[in-house]
């Protein structure tokens, strides 16, 4: 069973990365199935510092959850060499009868061709147009003949090439006109095996016949083999002796490998004539083959959404996935399933503290790292209990969340809110920092924040702030760009911001506006602040 992936919102905070990790741990510790933590981007500098200090791994890096080819229940035959004989081949097809081709590869396992029955059945015919073989490696011969060289081993090529002769008991001389290095089948007929030696034949086949002993050790560049065979089967046989990789495809080949996504491969397969394609993982090796009709209905990815419910905020892909889950702390947007889904919605600062008392109800309690790690988010999603959201029960789960964790709060939110920013960062990191998109009343924004015990630091950065937010204002055609400097110690907010600047008068009550910022006290939540107060004046 393929994994579920958790994940949080895109640009993810700490809430949302470690409300991933608790709620996979959660549900793995209860033994459902398997779990799978992701993040939807890098880490910033507050989360980053808060796993190393907790001990933690940073969770996989989801770039997508759109249908790829490893999501496909895609067929697994078996694999053939290049060298191994067409007879082989033809078995396997014979078994499979649902197969319609067949992946041939290299000693690597990589792909050398393909190789259908159609393919085997125009070899067939063109031996009887021109009854020749070249190179048939003599171990691929006795094998498919069920046959043993007779003669001395040592003066016997390893390969038998030449024109095939049917010697058939007839009148006459069944030889006449044979050219040095031709292949002679035969049964009973000392005169024939004679003239064939004389004649220089490459390898002579008795088949059913008991000459075999005496030729038994004889010193000869005349390769002899004996076959249970008759003259017909042995004939047909030694066709289907010759290696695969002589009648393989192996030129203008469609392939696939496993991280192809869906859509791609339906716009090849529409456009190309075959019935199978070979399939490659990340080493190019072959692992299976598709067909049109795996297509149709192809496993989807399935994800658990925590800290979003909003497609703008959630990974790409997510229309092409299953959602199995939602829980959350935030309104209910647009996310829309095709199936009915548990969903946990409640009105408190942090999801951490939802997935918290989930613990609680499943009478489990998190080790004391991941103890310490739910706290922090807690603490940091909340502003250390300072933002409007924050909830009684927040600060009573961050509180227990600690006592198991063994760690203070206070010194603890110190330690988040001086880790959370770097001031070396580029402009850019600056600005995608807790980043995220709304679409209010046919006005498009984005709003970043960056949560600190000292805004002045960022803010003494305002002349490459404002031009950078400008380039970002004009490749995404926000109406309005804003970038919190969410101060802790002063309890408010120094809004920077690019669009109407009536808008953030009327919006937030803004008086000393200058330089496209202002200090708004107060105001330390984006959900619960920001976003309403612009929504009530849009409409």
């Amino acid at each position: 069973m393929d994994p579920i992936f958790v994940f949080g919102h895109r640009n993810p905070d700490t809430d949302s990365v470690v409300a991933a990790m608790s709620y996979a741990a959660l549900r793995n510790a209860l033994g459902d199935q398997e779990y799978v933590a992701a993040r939807l981007g890098h880490l910033n500098d507050e989360t980053a510092f808060l796993l190393e200090k907790f001990g933690f791994k940073p969770p996989m890096l989801l770039q997508t959850v759109r249908t790829q080819v490893r999501d496909l229940d895609y067929d697994r035959p078996p694999l053939l060499g290049a060298a191994v004989p067409v007879s082989h081949a033809w078995e396997i097809l014979r078994e499979n009868e649902n197969l319609s081709a067949i992946p041939v590869t290299d000693e690597g396992g990589h792909l050398y061709g393909m190789i259908t029955a159609g393919s085997i059945a125009e070899s067939d015919m063109d031996s009887v147009q021109h009854p020749q073989v070249t190179d048939v490696p003599i171990f691929n011969l006795l094998s498919a003949l069920e046959g043993r060289v007779i003669n001395d081993a040592e003066d016997v090529f390893d390969q038998i090439s030449g024109e095939v002769i049917i010697a058939l008991p007839t009148a006459g001389n069944v030889l006449k006109g044979m050219k040095p290095g031709s292949i002679v089948i035969c049964g009973q007929q000392p005169d024939v095996v004679e003239q064939a030696l004389q004649l220089h034949a490459s390898c002579i086949i008795l088949c059913q016949s008991d000459l075999a002993e005496k030729y038994r050790d004889m010193h000869s560049e005349t390769c002899m083999i004996a076959t249970p065979c008759d003259a017909y089967r042995a004939a047909r046989m030694l066709y289907q002796a010759i290696p695969v990789s002589r009648i393989t495809q192996a030129k203008g080949l469609v392939y696939f490998h496993l991280t192809d996504y869906i859509d791609d491969v339906r716009d090849t397969v529409l456009q190309s004539r075959y019935r199978s394609y070979p399939i490659l993982d990340e080493e190019e090796k072959v692992v299976g083959t598709l067909s049109r009709y795996h297509l149709i209905r192809p496993r989807r990815k399935r994800v658990v959404l925590v800290d979003h419910n909003e497609t703008a905020q959630s990974v790409p892909g997510l229309e092409q996935a299953e959602i199995m889950e939602i829980i959350d702390h935030h309104r209910l947007a647009d996310v829309q399933t095709g199936n009915p889904v548990f969903m946990r919605n409640e009105p408190v600062g942090s999801t951490t503290t939802i997935i918290a008392t989930m613990y609680q109800e499943r009478g489990l309690m998190p080790s004391e790292k991941l103890a310490g790690l739910m706290a922090a988010a807690v603490l940091s999603d909340t502003v250390m209990f300072k933002s409007p959201t924050c909830t009684p029960r927040d600060r009573r789960i961050a509180e227990r969340l600690a006592r198991i964790a063994g760690i203070d709060l206070d010194e603890l939110g110190r330690e988040i809110f001086s880790a959370s920013v770097s001031t070396d960062k580029t402009v850019e990191e600056l600005l995608n920092t807790d980043f995220k998109e709304f679409h209010i009343a046919g006005h498009d924004l984005g709003i970043g924040q960056i949560t600190c015990l000292d805004a002045e630091k960022v803010l003494g950065r305002l002349p490459e702030l404002l031009p950078a937010m400008q380039k970002m204002k004009d490749a995404h055609h926000y109406d309005m760009q804003l970038l919190m400097l969410t101060d802790v110690l002063r309890e408010g907010t120094e809004l920077i911001f690019l669009g109407d600047e009536d808008v953030v008068r009327m919006a937030f009550s803004a008086r000393d506006i200058k330089d496209h910022h202002v200090f708004l006290p107060k105001v330390v939540s984006r959900k619960k602040q920001i976003v309403p107060a612009l929504a009530l004046l849009w409409g």
